[in-house]
């Protein structure tokens, strides 16, 4: 583990195996709903090798705004250098959780690193949740919060022939898997709790979004090349840095669909 809170790196195994690999598959899945985010080295992964890894989660999610590689929309392609504007993911955010349906894994490969810097942090919403009073937690669980595309978490040159994202999700949901509760609200897409004035949504989000912040509920990365990180969108959120200017960072992410988000009381 990185953390007892959160990330275990695994060693020994090439990625790509566990397409055809029903027993390797189950084990690395039973880690990555223990530890939330996995993380391999030297992983030697060609394009449809990826996607193939993606699948075999379940099916794959398209992004509908950000570019992608050649001609198949399954890779999203991660990108900044010394010319870009700003950097894919760097705000605190689950992926695309304006979607009605939010993705519930991505799978992150990069293939070029800058010499330093670069790191990427997750963090564990479980245990966010749980650190919150019972009767913050009970209130919570009662409310809805709408997510937003074009929020801080937009990146990439909107599709004008998509429909832009929105959807209201619960603030508290449950995994389908573990059934617990993680918090489910982020800076990057959630635009404000669904039944409450202005003044009190951004008071309470800005609450919720500060203890994401803190240090004990997370882990960091520090890649290398072919370094490959598969984290569940459902329980974490991630924060990509960008203190590398003017080097590069480039990569490919594969993400799979997720369903609807719910809460189920305990």
């Amino acid at each position: 583990p990185l953390t007892p809170m959160i990330g275990a790196t695994v060693e020994g195994i090439q990625l790509a195996d566990v397409v055809q690999d029903d027993a390797l598959f189950e084990a690395i899945h039973e880690q990555w709903m223990r530890h939330l985010v996995l993380f391999f080295r030297d992983q030697e992964l060609n394009s449809q090798q990826h996607l193939a890894v993606g699948e075999r989660f379940g099916s794959l999610h398209i992004h509908p705004a950000a570019p992608f590689v050649g001609h198949n929309p399954g890779l999203m392609k991660i990108y900044a250098d010394r010319d870009s504007k700003r950097n894919n993911g760097d705000v605190w955010h689950s992926d695309v959780s304006a979607d009605i349906e939010p993705p519930m894994a991505s799978i992150l490969r990069l293939h070029k690193v800058p010499s330093q810097g670069g790191d990427t942090l997750w963090a564990n919403m479980y245990a966010v949740y749980e650190s919150l009073s019972a009767t913050m937690q009970a209130e919570l669980c009662e409310l809805q919060a709408l997510h937003h595309m074009s929020y801080e978490g937009f990146y990439g040159d909107h599709n004008p022939q998509r429909q832009t994202p929105e959807a209201v999700h619960p603030v508290v949901r449950t995994h389908p898997v573990t059934g617990r509760h993680a918090l489910f609200v982020n800076r990057g897409f959630t635009r404000r709790i669904i039944g409450m004035t202005s003044a009190e949504s951004r008071a309470l989000l800005a609450m919720l979004f500060d203890r994401v912040k803190q240090p004990e509920f997370q882990c960091r990365f520090k890649w290398q090349k072919n370094s490959v990180a598969i984290w569940d969108n459902r329980c974490t959120q991630h924060h990509a840095l960008w203190d590398y200017y003017p080097e590069t960072r480039s990569g490919v992410r594969v993400t799979v669909q997720g369903d609807k988000p719910f809460f189920r009381q305990s």
